[in-house]
């Protein structure tokens, strides 16, 4: 209960530590920073993180170097064009092809759907798809999720573009680094692989919405083509909205990721040797994650061979 101390000054209530402690806004507030102050783990995996950001800013501007970062540039032009191309698909369009560009570029060419929400699909889309990537980031197990989901979208890409040479050879590219990061220190090198991805996903986006519709405005972008079915707004103040909106979903995944995945290093490697284990190892059944990428690699190279 609360004591009052009886000066000259007046009258000062104090709390005592114990009703403190319980009262429920405190526990509320001791909970959520538990849940938000990052373990060693998830220390070194903002680390990381943060070492992706400067890296990647760095290849982007330096001649030749910058050569590293472009089958990533095009997997990213990927997601977006993709998550154009979904929205189209919930929307009832027909998509009748993807094709993505060497100058880093691409389109998804359909018909019908909704414009006004297939438009800015390109970016929040591909913004998001970053976003999810490095929560899994933060742990092996979903990683391995992340890359079954990735195959899918792998499949789906390839049926839409099966007639361009530089998307076989970017998704072949892409999943054979899948494989064998997978294999590398018992999925722990496919975690971090992963996290780039979303990494290099959600700056992307950032530099494309600052370069296209910010810094200059280029005719025939989301922004533009956005901004003339609206008619309310230019295409910069869209791609400023489009911007913060990816700034919130990169925010929001490193927020997630410490609040979800609490594990150890420890922890996550003896929870991966019971999850999709690398072939060979201790586990109850070592041929699982084998015989189920062998599975997807194999529907995904027949559905799209059949119908080329």
């Amino acid at each position: 209960m609360p004591v009052y101390d009886h000066s000259s000054a007046g009258y000062y209530p104090q709390v005592t530590d114990s009703s403190f402690s319980n009262h429920p806004v405190y526990l509320v507030a001791r909970n959520a920073r538990e849940q938000l102050t990052p373990n060693d783990t998830q220390r070194t995996t903002l680390i990381v993180a943060a070492c992706y950001i400067v890296v990647i800013a760095l290849l982007w501007h330096l001649p030749y170097l910058t050569l590293i970062l472009y089958p990533f540039k095009l997997l990213t032009v990927g997601f977006h064009e993709m998550s154009h191309a979904l929205v189209g698909v919930l929307t009832c369009a027909t998509i009748h092809s993807i094709e993505i560009d060497p100058d880093e570029g691409g389109a998804t060419h359909m018909s019908g759907g909704i414009p006004w929400l297939t438009l800015p699909a390109g970016y929040l889309g591909s913004g998001l798809i970053g976003a999810a990537l490095i929560v899994c980031g933060f742990d092996t197990n979903a990683s391995k999720i992340a890359c079954l989901v990735l195959a899918v979208f792998f499949l789906f890409f390839l049926w839409w573009a099966r007639r361009e040479i530089l998307t076989w050879i970017l998704i072949l590219g892409m999943s054979g680094l899948i494989v064998l990061f997978w294999f590398v220190g018992g999925g722990v090198a496919l975690r971090y692989f992963i996290l780039f991805i979303g990494v290099m996903s959600d700056m992307y986006v950032l530099w494309d919405v600052i370069d296209d519709t910010i810094s200059r405005k280029v005719n025939g972008s989301d922004a533009s083509s956005f901004a003339d079915i609206c008619g309310c707004c230019p295409s910069q103040v869209w791609g400023v909205i489009w911007l913060l909106q990816a700034i919130v979903f990169f925010a929001a995944a490193i927020i997630v990721g410490i609040v979800t995945f609490k594990e150890s290093s420890a922890q996550q490697a003896s929870d991966s040797r019971h999850f999709l284990p690398v072939p060979g190892s201790h586990s109850a059944a070592p041929s699982l994650s084998c015989s189920l990428l062998f599975t997807i690699c194999s529907a995904l190279f027949a559905a799209v061979v059949g119908n080329m």
